[in-house]
Formats: C-alpha cells, structure tokens, sequence
C-alpha cells in the first residue's frame, strides 16, 4: 500500500467512518490475492463477481448493489403484453453469497477516489480495493426530450428499467380505451437494448390486438433505421397490419418536447395527444460513473477495449451499457460476456500474470408474439487496438422464414433468458 492511502486510511480510521462497515470489508483487503469492489448488480456486475470468484476462490469480492430485488429488463416486455409476471422477472443476490462466497452490501456508492483506491458508501464509510469494476448501468437524461422529467415519468413512464415503470406502462395500457392510441417515443441512438422499442411495440401490438383491436400503435422514432429492421417491418405487416405505424427522423418523427399532463408529444412540425405515452429518454452511463470522471463528453464511458479499463481513471474497468465498446450493442449478453473477459483480465493481473485477449459476443432474441422470435447474433475480436466484429460470425434471422423457424426461435428465446439468469445470478 502507498503512503498516500495509507495516510488516507488512517484518517479515515481515526473519524470512525471505516467502521461504520462490517470490519472484514472496512479495513484494507484481508486476502492477499486482493479485494476486488464490484458496483452494480446487474448482468455485468453479478457476472463478474461470480467469475473472479470461481477463478480464483482467494479474491476477495465486494459487490455493491442498492437494490435488494433486481428486475430484468430483458423479457420486461412481455409483462407489458400479459405474457409473464413482473415478480418471475426479480433476481436477487443469495445464490452469489452462499453458492461463491461474495459479500454483497446493499448501499450505493457516493464516491470515488482512484488515485488511493478508496470509494465512499452512503455518503459515509470509506472502502479500501485493490481492483474497482464499475457496472452501474445506465442513467435518463433528464429534459431529454424537453419536459421529461422524473414527474412526467410517473404519467409518461419510459419503462427502461424493469420494475415500478414495467408495471405503471401495463396498467395504462389495461385502463385505456378500448380505441385508444399509443404512443412510443423513441431516443436517438446510443440506447440500452437497441431492439428493445421495437419489440415493446410488437408485444404492445400483442396485447392491443387480444383486448383492444381497435386501438391504434404509434412509434415516434429519432433514427431513420434501426437493428433488425427488416424483420420486425415483416412481423408487423404479418401480425399487426394497420395497427402499428412508425414515423422515423427524417419524417419528423423524433419528439422534442412533451407535456406529461395532457398526454401530448410534440415533434419538429407536429403534436400527438394520446391515451398513452411511453417516452423512453435519451440515456448516459449510471451516475456514478459520470459523477466520478468515468465519462467523457459524451455521456459513456470510454475504455481500453484490450483490457475494458477506464481510459480516464486507474486500475477501474467498467462495463456493460455504461461503457463505449462499438460495436458491441448494449445488450445482457454483451454485458455477460464483457464480465467474463474482466474476470479473466483482473484474475490474471492480481496474480502477476499476463491477462488474455477479448473474445466477445452477444445474442438478442426479440419477441413479436407467442411462438414468433427472432434474433440477431455477433461475435468481437481486438484488432489493431480496437474492437471488430467478425462478419463472418454475424447472423440476423431471415426474413419470410415461416412458422416452424419463428416458433424454435421463440423457444430459443425462453432457454437464452432462463441460461443467462443461471449463469449470471445462479
């Protein structure tokens, strides 16, 4: 330990804070194969704390997460459509402490000080690590469009973190008329789960066309073209025709502002009163990760795609949706994969040894209807000194591929979700 953190813990020691922890994890790391904190609990973060724990059982491994019951964001949609329930989406952290012997605490972490590897919990206690992996997800850009809000959150829910907002968007859509619009506003690019508002429009189509077939989807969207764009055009021609219309930029479909109280969105050069609104913001990196100098002008988080460390911060690798990978989309998969790199590279690295190159990949299964799926797949390598897609290892699922290949997709779907829940949280 430098002089400089030892100082600092002394201090802080003396002031009591470090004891406000239990004292296994508020001194310096008990384990001489090193403390490695861990921010964020989700694909990312669980990930990684159950992969430097199985490569090497003497890490120590401090994961710190505020909420108690994490909400999947992948199959949220299909809460949307009455196809699953919001509590078969909630994982939480048991199988992490007993199954792996990780620490979890239940805070949020105020504060990060790099140059001593130091952060602050609850605006209190100072944690001491040897390694930080930052993986807070992301955070709205509040105003973003203009008059959204926290409070206009609560009558226009985004729904772009699973939990209270999934459950608000549903009852809305169960309380409209039954020949009522809704409306979608989609952000510009980058975004979490680049699919994701297109499939929440075939799901919403989905519930809409059971109970209220004679309401109406609109997509306001901020881009001119999106990922599998050619095969949810199919499905909605196929499922859902004359239902769903989409407006993209070009066609002054991105909404600038909005006002939560009459339901009413406005774009360049026209405005949209409807019965229900799902605004989903323009998003950055976790707070955290911006409060703390982890992001650049941008909002994300730049890295070096050899090792998935901070660019701007020592010895703290961040990853999934806060960080800048291109081209790996912002995805569960894409995060899981990214842990398990970092696990490897950290693994080595306290061992005094030479950490591997990435190999990366990501899979997303979109959902249009029961036993109607689709997918999209990719696998990333370092090339000089960035990360490249293979585009011999890209696929997109085919367009008029029929019945028998969308069902097995759907099932696909199921074992994905039900493989990357064990192998993340189990």
């Amino acid at each position: 330990m430098n002089r400089q953190r030892r100082l600092l813990l002394q201090a802080l020691a003396a002031t009591g804070l470090l004891g406000r922890l239990p004292q296994a994890q508020a001194t310096c790391a008990c384990s001489e194969a090193g403390r490695v904190v861990i921010i964020g609990g989700g694909f990312a973060g669980a990930t990684c704390a159950k992969y430097l724990r199985y490569l090497n059982p003497q890490i120590e491994v401090i994961l710190i997460e505020p909420k108690r019951d994490y909400y999947t964001c992948p199959f949220s949609n299909l809460v949307l459509a009455g196809m699953r329930t919001l509590p078969s989406l909630r994982q939480r952290y048991t199988a992490l402490s007993k199954n792996y012997g990780i620490q979890v605490i239940h805070a949020r972490v105020t504060a990060i000080e790099a140059d001593v590897r130091l952060l602050q919990v609850n605006n209190e206690a100072w944690l001491p690590y040897d390694r930080l992996v930052v993986a807070p997800g992301i955070s709205m850009l509040w105003n973003a469009p203009a008059g959204y809000d926290e409070t206009a959150a609560e009558y226009m829910p985004h729904a772009w973190a699973a939990g209270p907002q999934t459950r608000l968007l549903r009852d809305q859509l169960q309380a409209m008329p039954d020949n009522g619009v809704v409306a979608i506003s989609v952000p510009p690019r980058p975004f979490r789960c680049p699919p994701g508002p297109y499939e929440r429009a075939c799901l919403i189509g989905h519930y809409l066309k059971q109970h209220k077939p004679r309401a109406k989807l609109l997509m306001l969207d901020a881009n001119e073209t999106f990922s599998k764009q050619d095969v949810f055009e199919e499905a909605w021609s196929v499922l859902y025709p004359d239902m769903i219309e989409r407006v993209g930029v070009s066609g002054y479909g991105g909404v600038t502002r909005v006002d939560a109280r009459s339901n009413t969105l406005f774009t360049e050069t026209d405005r949209y009163k409807v019965d229900v609104a799902n605004v989903i913001p323009s998003q950055q990196a976790g707070q955290i990760a911006v409060q703390s100098g982890l992001a650049d002008d941008s909002g994300w988080c730049p890295i070096d795609p050899s090792t998935f460390k901070s660019t701007l911060l020592p010895d703290i690798h961040v990853l999934g949706d806060a960080c800048i990978a291109d081209p790996i989309p912002k995805s569960a998969t894409a995060a899981n994969s990214q842990a398990k790199f970092a696990a490897l590279v950290i693994a080595a690295e306290l061992a005094e040894e030479t950490p591997p190159l990435p190999s990366l990949h990501n899979t997303c299964y979109s959902i249009a209807a029961p036993d109607y799926a689709f997918s999209v797949t990719g696998m990333y390598a370092l090339e000089s000194g960035a990360i490249k897609a293979n585009a011999r290892a890209a696929a997109v699922s085919p367009l008029a591929a029929g019945n028998d290949l969308r069902k097995t997709e759907y099932r696909y779907a199921q074992g994905w979700y039900d493989s990357i829940i064990r192998d993340s949280f189990g």
